[in-house]
């Protein structure tokens, strides 16, 4: 897929602004240099080289404008946030996007503008704990059916489908036991038979996969992680055809989910050194990976990285050598084995969430996943001595020792 146009990856006042400052087309450009400059007017407003926030909530109407396009700040049309929304669009080769309030909200208002009641949803088994407790407890509640498939077996989508079935949600690389979906063959799955495709690509980022490119319809992340990637905002992207994001747009005004311009700048800004960021997390992730993988006192290792992972074929072609900065293991002597390693451990903190600049350890079974049944997480193979870590920006050497003292080395 081609790069969007910057000036028309957004519409409303965008256009305006775009007519008022000329933008730069860096649909060429390599990402490290899209990542930096795409959707940066020039001349810059003010001189500025650093697009200021606009933190008015209300501005003077235009004759003609529909509700969702006043400049409004709860409608997502703030000169800050279509900032940001052009700046997103381009990162994930998009027509457009939409920054909202976590990463969470980008989800639910995905799937609340996808389905209607009555309708049928056709879900991978292994999810974020949040995603899979909205579609466990919420989607009675709202009349949708769901049912979890192996993103492996393309037989239990067939048999899963039905005359309501409307989209198809996976994620890019699963959390926390970093399974590799059989993404192509979703994206053709779903365009076959008329479902909306949908993936969260927070472990990936666009700097490791770009889903639209092989023709994913609807791409979400939560921004609190990598796109931020400074441990210090929470907020959520989604991006698609302007189409499909006029629908979720217009559902995301009506319930009020967008991100504060504040949010949005400090967004921006981390999104300049996301590229440099994933790459140095996924070269430590993997170092540290087989740095664990067949010592006596590991159990398994979980990284699509890793020549012994059982998508580590597939990951190699689709992510190009870079796997993302999470990985999961269990050590061999189980929970209280767990608890002694996150206990030792001195430079991560035992903490959940991910690509933040410092390095995170968790068990999901009491984090990210405590949301899940013990019934369910088993039968995801998320034990309770699952450990996850999130690899920072620390030097891979030091994280290595740090390892080795904590293990007894």
């Amino acid at each position: 897929m081609s790069e969007p146009s910057i000036e028309t990856a957004d519409s409303g006042t965008a256009a305006a602004e775009a007519t008022a400052a000329e933008t730069t087309d860096f649909a060429t450009a390599a990402f490290e240099t899209l990542a930096v400059h795409a959707a940066e007017p020039r001349p810059a407003h003010g001189g500025s080289v650093v697009h200021p926030i606009y933190q008015g909530t209300v501005f003077e109407t235009v004759p003609g404008q529909g509700y969702d396009e006043l400049q409004y700040i709860r409608l997502n049309t703030n000169p800050s946030q279509e900032h940001l929304h052009r700046k997103l669009a381009a990162l994930e080769g998009a027509e457009t996007a939409l920054a909202t309030a976590s990463g969470m909200a980008a989800i639910t208002t995905t799937l609340l503008a996808t389905l209607a009641a009555g309708d049928h949803l056709i879900a991978a088994g292994a999810l974020y704990g949040g995603t899979h407790h909205f579609l466990t407890e919420q989607a009675p509640r709202l009349g949708w059916d769901v049912d979890f498939v192996d993103p492996e077996d393309r037989d239990s989508w067939t048999e899963a489908l039905r005359p309501r079935t409307k989209a198809f949600f996976v994620e890019t690389i699963s959390n926390p036991l970093t399974r590799v979906a059989d993404l192509v063959g979703i994206a053709d799955f779903s365009r076959e038979h008329g479902l909306t495709s949908i993936v969260d690509n927070t472990f990936a980022t666009p700097v490791v996969f770009r889903p639209h490119t092989v023709g994913f319809d609807i791409v979400c992340h939560s921004a609190t992680k990598a796109l931020n990637g400074h441990s210090d905002l929470v907020a959520g992207v989604v991006t698609g055809s302007a189409e499909h994001l006029a629908t979720i747009r217009h559902v995301l005004n009506l319930y009020g989910g967008s991100l504060d311009p504040h949010a949005g700048f400090l967004l921006a800004r981390g999104l300049k050194t996301l590229a440099l960021r994933v790459r140095q997390q996924g070269a430590t992730s993997l170092a540290l990976a087989r740095f664990l993988e067949g010592r006596e006192d590991i159990a398994q290792v979980n990284h699509p990285g890793l020549e012994s992972h059982p998508d580590h074929e597939r990951a190699a072609a689709l992510f190009g050598g870079y796997y993302g900065s999470v990985f999961s293991f269990r050590p061999a002597g189980g929970v209280e084995a767990a608890e002694a390693l996150l206990k030792g451990l001195r430079i991560p903190y035992v903490a959940p969430s991910l690509g933040g600049a410092e390095s995170l350890v968790t068990r999901p079974a009491i984090t990210s996943h405590a949301g899940m049944s013990a019934e369910e997480r088993a039968a995801e193979g998320i034990h309770d001595d699952l450990v996850r870590f999130s690899t920072g920006i620390e030097a891979a050497d030091d994280l290595i020792a740090d390892f080795a003292r904590a293990l007894g080395d």
